[in-house]
């Protein structure tokens, strides 16, 4: 686990997949990733995000970790636009 400093969130990347009509997989390596995450961690300064929400972030922002098999991203909290309900 990353325990983030100061105003650092840490992301879990949703994967995105869609089936075409014939039963083919997409998966969001194929087209536009998104930029949609669920928030596992935040640093002691964070304000307005809580632990459990997802989250939108700008799209090239943060630094991708690869822990083992589990892939994350840190991003400052001023890089998330808003926290989907």
């Amino acid at each position: 686990m990353i325990k983030p400093l100061e105003t650092y969130v840490v992301l879990e990347l949703e994967k995105e997949e869609r089936t075409t009509s014939s039963g083919i997989i997409l998966t969001s390596e194929s087209k536009e990733k998104s930029a949609i995450g669920k928030v596992v961690a935040i640093g002691p300064k964070v304000t307005g995000i809580k632990v459990g929400e997802r989250v939108v972030y700008e799209t090239y922002s943060g630094t991708k970790v690869k822990l083992g098999e589990v892939e994350r991203l840190l991003v400052k909290e001023e890089h998330v636009l808003g926290i989907i309900e």
